[in-house]
Protein backbone atom coordinates (compact mmCIF):
# COMPACT_ATOMS: atom_id res chain seq x y z
CA UNK A 1 0.00 0.00 0.00
CA UNK A 2 1.51 3.61 -0.95
CA UNK A 3 2.41 5.75 1.41
CA UNK A 4 0.16 8.83 2.01
CA UNK A 5 2.15 12.32 2.52
CA UNK A 6 1.59 13.72 5.92
CA UNK A 7 1.47 17.26 4.28
CA UNK A 8 -0.85 16.57 1.21
CA UNK A 9 -3.20 14.65 3.14
CA UNK A 10 -2.44 14.28 7.38
CA UNK A 11 -5.90 13.10 8.28
CA UNK A 12 -5.17 9.70 5.66
CA UNK A 13 -2.36 9.20 7.12
CA UNK A 14 -2.09 6.58 10.18
CA UNK A 15 0.83 7.73 10.89
CA UNK A 16 0.26 11.30 11.75
CA UNK A 17 -0.72 11.03 15.46
CA UNK A 18 -2.41 14.81 15.38
CA UNK A 19 -4.30 14.31 11.93
CA UNK A 20 -3.09 17.86 10.50
CA UNK A 21 0.35 19.48 10.34
CA UNK A 22 0.79 22.36 12.93
CA UNK A 23 0.48 25.52 11.43
CA UNK A 24 4.34 27.36 12.35
CA UNK A 25 2.53 30.36 12.17
CA UNK A 26 0.34 29.95 14.86
CA UNK A 27 2.82 28.09 16.69
CA UNK A 28 4.89 31.35 16.63
CA UNK A 29 2.57 33.49 17.88
CA UNK A 30 0.93 31.32 20.74
CA UNK A 31 5.00 30.56 21.41
CA UNK A 32 5.70 34.62 21.62
CA UNK A 33 2.58 35.09 23.61
CA UNK A 34 3.49 32.66 25.91
CA UNK A 35 6.91 33.43 26.59
CA UNK A 36 5.99 37.22 27.43
CA UNK A 37 3.63 36.45 29.92
CA UNK A 38 6.06 34.09 31.49
CA UNK A 39 8.52 36.72 31.15
CA UNK A 40 6.39 39.38 32.65
CA UNK A 41 5.17 37.08 35.20
CA UNK A 42 8.76 36.16 36.29
CA UNK A 43 9.42 40.08 36.89
CA UNK A 44 6.58 40.97 38.66
CA UNK A 45 7.74 37.53 41.00
CA UNK A 46 10.47 39.10 41.65
CA UNK A 47 9.10 43.24 41.94
CA UNK A 48 6.71 41.84 44.53
CA UNK A 49 8.20 38.96 46.51
CA UNK A 50 5.68 36.39 45.67
CA UNK A 51 7.43 32.89 45.30
CA UNK A 52 3.96 31.51 45.81
CA UNK A 53 2.89 32.28 42.54
CA UNK A 54 5.60 30.24 40.77
CA UNK A 55 3.81 27.14 39.68
CA UNK A 56 2.27 29.89 37.45
CA UNK A 57 5.29 31.09 36.34
CA UNK A 58 6.87 27.70 36.05
CA UNK A 59 3.82 26.56 34.11
CA UNK A 60 4.14 29.12 31.30
CA UNK A 61 7.67 28.37 30.78
CA UNK A 62 6.56 24.36 29.97
CA UNK A 63 3.76 25.54 28.24
CA UNK A 64 6.25 27.37 25.81
CA UNK A 65 8.54 24.42 25.28
CA UNK A 66 5.38 22.61 24.38
CA UNK A 67 4.68 24.66 21.72
CA UNK A 68 8.39 24.89 20.49
CA UNK A 69 7.75 21.31 19.89
CA UNK A 70 4.90 22.22 17.60
CA UNK A 71 7.63 23.15 15.51
CA UNK A 72 9.65 20.09 15.30
CA UNK A 73 6.14 18.30 14.40
CA UNK A 74 5.80 20.46 11.62
CA UNK A 75 8.54 19.02 10.44
CA UNK A 76 8.19 15.74 11.28
CA UNK A 77 4.94 15.36 11.32
CA UNK A 78 4.62 11.68 11.64
CA UNK A 79 7.07 11.37 14.88
CA UNK A 80 5.25 9.79 17.51
CA UNK A 81 8.12 10.37 19.91
CA UNK A 82 8.02 14.52 19.56
CA UNK A 83 4.21 14.03 19.63
CA UNK A 84 4.20 12.23 22.75
CA UNK A 85 6.41 14.83 24.16
CA UNK A 86 4.48 18.07 23.30
CA UNK A 87 1.69 16.25 23.98
CA UNK A 88 2.44 16.00 26.82
CA UNK A 89 3.65 19.44 27.78
CA UNK A 90 0.87 21.47 26.15
CA UNK A 91 -2.00 19.02 28.53
CA UNK A 92 0.22 18.83 31.64
CA UNK A 93 1.29 22.49 32.23
CA UNK A 94 -2.16 23.61 33.11
CA UNK A 95 -1.79 21.41 36.16
CA UNK A 96 0.34 24.73 37.53
CA UNK A 97 -2.06 27.51 36.44
CA UNK A 98 -4.29 25.20 38.42
CA UNK A 99 -2.48 24.66 41.14
CA UNK A 100 -1.45 28.38 41.57
CA UNK A 101 -5.37 29.33 41.53
CA UNK A 102 -5.67 26.99 44.30
CA UNK A 103 -2.73 28.86 46.32
CA UNK A 104 -4.17 31.50 45.77
CA UNK A 105 -8.12 31.26 47.38
CA UNK A 106 -5.96 30.52 50.59
CA UNK A 107 -3.74 33.59 50.31
CA UNK A 108 -7.26 36.00 49.66
CA UNK A 109 -9.46 34.39 51.95
CA UNK A 110 -6.39 35.05 54.84
CA UNK A 111 -5.56 38.43 53.54
CA UNK A 112 -9.41 39.62 54.26
CA UNK A 113 -9.77 37.71 57.65
CA UNK A 114 -12.74 35.83 55.63
CA UNK A 115 -11.71 32.20 56.36
CA UNK A 116 -14.47 31.59 57.64
CA UNK A 117 -16.65 31.31 54.56
CA UNK A 118 -14.26 28.47 53.11
CA UNK A 119 -15.78 25.34 54.04
CA UNK A 120 -12.27 23.79 54.68
CA UNK A 121 -10.17 25.43 57.12
CA UNK A 122 -7.26 27.56 55.65
CA UNK A 123 -4.76 25.23 56.26
CA UNK A 124 -5.73 22.60 54.55
CA UNK A 125 -7.63 24.03 51.76
CA UNK A 126 -4.75 24.92 49.46
CA UNK A 127 -3.12 21.44 50.22
CA UNK A 128 -6.21 19.07 49.55
CA UNK A 129 -6.69 20.75 46.13
CA UNK A 130 -3.03 20.52 44.87
CA UNK A 131 -3.25 17.29 46.32
CA UNK A 132 -5.92 16.63 43.68
CA UNK A 133 -3.69 18.47 41.22
CA UNK A 134 -1.18 16.14 42.02
CA UNK A 135 -3.15 13.04 41.59
CA UNK A 136 -4.98 14.03 38.62
CA UNK A 137 -1.21 15.24 37.20
CA UNK A 138 0.03 11.93 37.79
CA UNK A 139 -3.04 9.99 36.55
CA UNK A 140 -2.79 11.80 32.88
CA UNK A 141 1.03 11.26 32.43
CA UNK A 142 0.59 7.32 32.93
CA UNK A 143 -2.37 7.34 30.91
CA UNK A 144 -0.78 10.14 28.14
CA UNK A 145 2.56 7.84 28.26
CA UNK A 146 0.70 4.82 27.71
CA UNK A 147 -1.45 5.90 24.44
CA UNK A 148 1.20 6.01 22.02
CA UNK A 149 2.06 2.29 22.59
CA UNK A 150 2.10 -0.02 19.61
CA UNK A 151 -0.22 -2.53 21.56
CA UNK A 152 -3.83 -1.67 21.15
CA UNK A 153 -4.80 -2.54 24.53
CA UNK A 154 -2.09 -0.54 26.01
CA UNK A 155 -2.91 2.13 24.50
CA UNK A 156 -6.49 1.91 24.80
CA UNK A 157 -6.21 1.48 28.36
CA UNK A 158 -3.97 4.70 28.64
CA UNK A 159 -6.54 6.80 26.52
CA UNK A 160 -8.84 5.48 29.57
CA UNK A 161 -6.18 6.44 32.27
CA UNK A 162 -6.06 9.97 30.52
CA UNK A 163 -9.45 10.85 30.52
CA UNK A 164 -10.59 9.69 33.65
CA UNK A 165 -7.64 12.01 34.81
CA UNK A 166 -8.74 15.17 32.62
CA UNK A 167 -12.36 14.01 33.87
CA UNK A 168 -10.91 14.03 37.90
CA UNK A 169 -9.22 17.58 37.20
CA UNK A 170 -12.29 19.21 35.65
CA UNK A 171 -14.27 17.46 38.56
CA UNK A 172 -12.08 19.10 41.47
CA UNK A 173 -11.37 22.59 39.74
CA UNK A 174 -15.40 22.44 39.39
CA UNK A 175 -15.80 21.79 43.38
CA UNK A 176 -13.02 24.34 43.77
CA UNK A 177 -14.69 27.35 41.66
CA UNK A 178 -17.84 26.57 43.53
CA UNK A 179 -16.65 27.15 46.79
CA UNK A 180 -15.35 29.90 45.50
CA UNK A 181 -18.33 31.71 44.37
CA UNK A 182 -19.76 30.82 47.52
CA UNK A 183 -16.87 32.78 49.05
CA UNK A 184 -17.47 35.71 47.32
CA UNK A 185 -20.87 35.63 48.02
CA UNK A 186 -20.27 34.85 51.65
CA UNK A 187 -18.41 38.43 51.72
CA UNK A 188 -20.48 40.53 49.57
CA UNK A 189 -24.06 39.83 51.59
CA UNK A 190 -22.33 39.14 55.14
CA UNK A 191 -19.46 41.81 55.03
CA UNK A 192 -20.15 44.66 53.00
CA UNK A 193 -17.68 46.53 55.16
CA UNK A 194 -14.75 44.09 53.87
CA UNK A 195 -16.49 44.44 50.28
CA UNK A 196 -15.91 47.78 50.34
CA UNK A 197 -13.35 48.59 51.91
CA UNK A 198 -11.16 49.41 48.89
CA UNK A 199 -14.21 51.10 46.92
CA UNK A 200 -12.26 54.32 47.23
CA UNK A 201 -9.35 53.76 46.17
CA UNK A 202 -8.20 53.05 42.59
CA UNK A 203 -8.41 49.46 40.57
CA UNK A 204 -5.60 48.49 40.81
CA UNK A 205 -5.60 48.73 44.70
CA UNK A 206 -8.77 47.32 45.04
CA UNK A 207 -8.93 44.16 45.68
CA UNK A 208 -11.91 43.02 43.81
CA UNK A 209 -9.99 43.43 40.77
CA UNK A 210 -7.51 40.59 41.57
CA UNK A 211 -10.79 38.50 42.76
CA UNK A 212 -12.24 39.34 39.07
CA UNK A 213 -9.02 38.40 38.26
CA UNK A 214 -9.57 34.56 39.64
CA UNK A 215 -12.94 34.49 38.50
CA UNK A 216 -11.83 35.07 35.08
CA UNK A 217 -8.75 32.70 35.11
CA UNK A 218 -11.13 29.72 36.76
CA UNK A 219 -13.40 30.54 33.53
CA UNK A 220 -11.08 30.24 31.04
CA UNK A 221 -9.37 26.95 32.75
CA UNK A 222 -13.01 25.81 33.27
CA UNK A 223 -13.33 26.04 29.18
CA UNK A 224 -10.07 24.54 28.83
CA UNK A 225 -10.72 21.40 30.91
CA UNK A 226 -14.22 20.66 29.50
CA UNK A 227 -12.73 21.07 26.05
CA UNK A 228 -10.20 18.29 26.81
CA UNK A 229 -12.71 16.18 28.30
CA UNK A 230 -14.87 16.11 25.23
CA UNK A 231 -12.16 15.61 22.96
CA UNK A 232 -10.77 12.65 24.47
CA UNK A 233 -14.09 11.77 24.53
CA UNK A 234 -14.23 11.61 20.80
CA UNK A 235 -11.16 9.84 20.64
CA UNK A 236 -7.75 10.96 19.87
CA UNK A 237 -8.89 10.00 15.74
CA UNK A 238 -12.06 12.54 16.52
CA UNK A 239 -12.99 15.65 14.90
CA UNK A 240 -11.78 18.11 18.24
CA UNK A 241 -8.41 16.36 18.72
CA UNK A 242 -7.40 16.53 14.29
CA UNK A 243 -8.85 20.01 13.56
CA UNK A 244 -6.42 23.04 14.70
CA UNK A 245 -8.30 25.53 14.97
CA UNK A 246 -10.22 23.86 17.99
CA UNK A 247 -6.64 23.40 20.11
CA UNK A 248 -6.51 27.45 19.44
CA UNK A 249 -10.17 28.69 20.17
CA UNK A 250 -10.95 25.79 23.06
CA UNK A 251 -7.10 25.07 24.98
CA UNK A 252 -4.70 27.55 23.74
CA UNK A 253 -7.32 31.33 24.10
CA UNK A 254 -8.91 30.77 27.16
CA UNK A 255 -5.54 29.74 28.81
CA UNK A 256 -3.90 32.70 27.32
CA UNK A 257 -6.73 34.99 28.59
CA UNK A 258 -6.95 32.49 32.50
CA UNK A 259 -2.86 33.87 32.93
CA UNK A 260 -2.71 37.02 30.87
CA UNK A 261 -5.40 38.44 33.15
CA UNK A 262 -2.78 38.41 36.32
CA UNK A 263 -0.50 40.64 34.60
CA UNK A 264 -2.40 43.59 35.58
CA UNK A 265 -4.06 42.29 38.64
CA UNK A 266 -0.47 40.82 40.00
CA UNK A 267 -1.88 39.19 43.23
CA UNK A 268 1.32 40.54 45.16
CA UNK A 269 0.33 43.74 44.79
CA UNK A 270 -2.74 43.41 46.65
CA UNK A 271 -1.73 40.49 49.16
CA UNK A 272 1.37 42.18 50.97
CA UNK A 273 3.61 40.66 53.14
CA UNK A 274 2.73 38.55 56.41
CA UNK A 275 3.36 41.73 58.83
CA UNK A 276 0.82 43.93 57.00
CA UNK A 277 -1.06 41.32 56.09
CA UNK A 278 -1.43 40.53 60.37
CA UNK A 279 -2.08 44.13 60.16
CA UNK A 280 -4.56 44.51 58.24
CA UNK A 281 -6.92 41.35 59.67
CA UNK A 282 -6.44 43.27 63.15
CA UNK A 283 -8.00 45.92 62.24
CA UNK A 284 -10.74 44.47 60.35
CA UNK A 285 -11.48 42.51 63.56
CA UNK A 286 -11.63 45.29 65.71
CA UNK A 287 -13.37 47.84 63.15
CA UNK A 288 -15.70 45.35 62.00
CA UNK A 289 -16.57 42.56 63.96
CA UNK A 290 -17.08 39.30 62.07
CA UNK A 291 -20.85 38.64 61.14
CA UNK A 292 -22.11 35.48 61.34
CA UNK A 293 -21.80 32.75 58.30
Amino acid sequence: MPSVDSYLSPRDNSQNPLGYVPSDTLTGIAMAVVLVTALTQTFLSSRYRTTWMLALVVGQYCYAIGFGLRFALHAHPDSSGIYIVEYLFIVLSPCAFIAADYVLLGRLATFLACGEYIPLPLNRVTRVFVISDISTFLIQAAGGGSTISHNPNVALVGEHTFLAGLSLQLLSFLIFSMIYVRFLYKVYTLRPEIWKCDQHKPWYEDWRTLACALAISSIGILIRSGYRVAELSYGFQGFLATTEAYFYLLDTLPLVIANTAYIPCWPGRFIHNNAEQSMNRSKRSVVYPSAQK
